[in-house]
């Protein structure tokens, strides 16, 4: 998170520049022949069929097609909670985004009902642990420790899914592999934090993905009374850069985890 030649005129240009005495003299060379044809008999002329109807031009560019839309193989979720708006198949021809497309991807996984579900749990986990300890503790720590990680959520999806994908031209979605060995797939998954493809199709650093983290970890020097500074800038950015590969890594293998178990439970109804 991208025309049509005309007749040139040349030809014309040096049509008009002949002299006219040319013109004449060719004139004159051909009327014995014109004369000589004049009393035989026009040849006849064969039929020329009709050309072809020429095909109405294509209405546009195709259209890539996000998951849980219409034409799709892919889940809008995974296991009906963790949003897989950006994944695609690299097995699949590659078609960019538009720039819509991109803001669509960033505002559907932002606001997906789910992620806030998943934000409170951890919320309760960070608390538990007592982590960020300036946030202090009972109800009024833990809706700052909410609203610490909705921030930082919300925020990170809009700067590596759509505000750095459209400044710098790049696909913020996640190409699954889908093919070759387990540990290659992981292998695969984790570099794509590393590398991403752009809208013309080729890959190139991932630069979304880390410098749209770099800024929320950045702004988090802002809410987080505990961790400011340099240190705990990078410790929030690698943390969520590692969250993402994790992601990547379940964008990769849900498809056949959702299919393994399918098949069991296709095969345990007919034996039933």
């Amino acid at each position: 998170m991208r025309r049509t030649s005309g007749l040139g005129n040349g030809a014309l240009l040096i049509y008009t520049k002949l002299p006219a005495l040319l013109i004449v003299s060719g004139a004159l060379m051909l009327q014995p022949i014109l004369t000589a044809q004049e009393g035989s008999p026009a040849p006849a002329v064969e039929a020329v069929p009709a050309a072809a109807p020429i095909a109405p031009a294509s209405a546009g560019p195709a259209r890539a097609i996000l998951p849980g839309e219409p034409g799709s193989k892919l889940d809008k979720r995974i296991g009906g909670v963790f949003p897989n708006y950006r994944t695609a198949n690299l097995t699949e021809p590659f078609i960019p985004l538009t720039v819509g497309q991109k803001w669509k991807i960033a505002t559907k996984d932002t606001f997906d009902y789910p992620s806030y579900v998943l934000a409170s749990v951890f919320s309760g986990i960070s608390q538990a642990r007592d982590s960020n300890p300036g946030f202090g503790e009972g109800v009024e720590g833990y809706i700052k420790r909410y609203g610490a990680g909705i921030a930082d959520q919300d925020m990170g999806n809009f700067m590596t899914e759509a505000v750095f994908p459209t400044l710098l031209h790049e696909d913020p979605r996640y190409f699954r592999k889908a093919t070759g060995s387990v540990q290659g797939r992981i292998a695969y998954a984790v570099e794509r934090v590393v590398v991403s493809k752009t809208d013309s199709g080729k890959w190139n650093f991932n630069f979304a993905e880390w410098l749209g983290n770099g800024t929320v970890a950045s702004i988090g020097n802002l809410y987080y009374p505990n961790e400011k500074g340099y240190s705990s800038t990078m410790q929030r950015l690698l943390t969520q850069v590692g969250t993402d590969a994790l992601s990547d890594i379940l964008k990769e293998f849900w498809p056949d985890i959702k299919r393994h178990f399918g098949k069991k439970k296709s095969a345990a109804a007919a034996a039933d």
